[in-house]
């Protein structure tokens, strides 16, 4: 009766084994072999391949990346786990919280990977990520409108220092002309008015800035304001005497501007800040900051997964305890430190170990969202191995890579066995 019940134990497993086999081991026992081979296949290399691991300059940029991704994002991904499904325990909709924040894990790789694409580009027009930094940065520092704005034909105005200068100095009583050229119509301000010319006043300096251009050939009067022209609102207007700033003013909506009579005999200068760029944001995909982007982006998917092991974790712990220490005087802080996270010490090891097989295979987000430009920065081995294997045609080296992979993982996964077994045991 044993043997017949080992017999119709063998035959059940008997699919599970062969497919186990085809699909893991064969594959792994051929990578293995196929690592110890050339390019071609056809002659033995020894370890040559391995040792191009730890000598090639892409092989070791991946190396290092993937260490940054072992050490960073499953740490912070357990850690926003744990304070979202402690801080969310208490509240009335902090299941639809849960929710919304475990939502991400219903998307793929390539999903997230191009919506993260999208959200670093550098444009603040397309990129959410500069767009908010931008409008920040904005609030603060506030862009230019003139950046492009420029003296035209038989200008009153020289370059100076990034801005521009008069030629001659200008005398109160007498309105002063300062046209400029080169800002496109939709960049003006949302205030801006039709240019008039400036009237005199006695003891004061008066004048107009303005777009001295109007569409069309020979139309309009070239160092007058004419009706279409519209004014520079907001320009900064300093007077120099001798070097030395003596009063300053900022243009009307119209481009008129008044200063007082200190200016009489002073240069007027349109300072640099009147023409610096706008603000364009971070490069969040250049090379110093593709990795830390790509980490980013990772933890917004993986976040509530951690958030769901550790809230259903929580819910195991005994509340007694908890209560008790808050009447021994034990504060929120110190009830977490001391009681909750010891007693999730093995749910916190779980998702821990989990996210770190996870990074060491991460190749989606890496190969979608890092630009060809800075891909060399943020390569990992993952994405290194398929590059070596299609791109370059080296699949011996690839091989090795893959064996290397399955080295990093193994001993995380006889640790997470073990406790396992210890889990079991009690």
């Amino acid at each position: 009766m044993t043997g017949t019940r080992r017999t119709v134990a063998a035959l059940f497993l008997l699919p599970a084994l062969v497919l186990l086999g085809a699909l893991v081991v064969y594959p792994i026992g051929y990578s293995i072999v196929r690592s110890f081979y050339n390019a071609s296949g056809d002659g033995f290399a020894g370890v040559d391949n391995y040792k191009a691991l730890f000598t090639d300059d892409g092989i070791r940029t991946a190396l290092k990346n993937n260490v940054i991704w072992v050490v960073f994002a499953p740490t912070v991904s357990t850690a926003l786990g744990l304070m979202f499904a402690v801080l969310t325990e208490r509240v009335r909709w902090g299941t639809a919280f849960k929710l919304v924040v475990f939502m991400p894990m219903a998307i793929s790789m390539l999903a997230a990977g191009i919506i993260f694409r999208l959200v670093y580009d550098q444009d603040p027009a397309k990129g959410v990520a500069n767009a908010v930094w931008v409008g920040v940065h904005d609030t603060f520092a506030p862009s230019s409108a003139f950046p492009k704005a420029h003296p035209g034909r038989e200008s009153p105005l020289r370059p100076d220092q990034g801005g521009f200068v008069t030629r001659a100095p200008v005398h109160a009583g007498r309105p002063v002309a300062l046209p400029l050229v080169g800002v496109a119509p939709d960049q003006f301000p949302g205030d801006t008015k039709k240019a008039v010319a400036a009237r005199p006043e006695p003891g004061k300096v008066t004048g107009t800035t303005w777009q001295d251009f109007t569409r069309g050939k020979g139309v309009g009067r070239l160092g007058a304001p004419d009706p279409s022209e519209p004014g520079y609102a907001g320009m900064r207007i300093e007077a120099m005497k001798d070097g030395t700033v003596v009063a300053t003013t900022k243009a009307a909506a119209d481009g008129t501007f008044t200063l007082p009579a200190e200016a009489d005999g002073a240069l007027l200068r349109l300072p640099a800040a009147n023409f610096k760029e706008p603000y364009n944001g971070v490069d969040w995909l250049g090379p110093s900051l593709v990795t830390p982007a790509i980490i980013g982006s990772y933890v917004w998917m993986w976040a509530g997964f951690a958030m769901v092991l550790i809230a259903a974790g929580l819910a195991g712990v005994p509340r007694e305890l908890l209560e008790a220490a808050r009447v021994d005087g034990a504060n929120e802080w110190q009830v977490f430190r001391r009681i909750t996270v010891p007693l999730l010490a093995p749910v916190l090891a779980v998702v821990m170990v989990t996210l770190m097989i996870n990074v060491l295979k991460v190749f989606d987000l890496v190969y979608i969202i890092a630009p060809g430009s800075s891909q060399d920065d943020a390569n990992v081995l993952a994405l290194e191995l398929y590059r070596k294997g299609f791109a370059e045609s080296q699949p011996g080296i690839a091989s090795a890579i893959a064996v290397f992979l399955l080295l990093l993982v193994i001993p995380v996964m006889l640790f997470n066995i073990r406790r396992l077994r210890r889990e079991v045991r009690r």
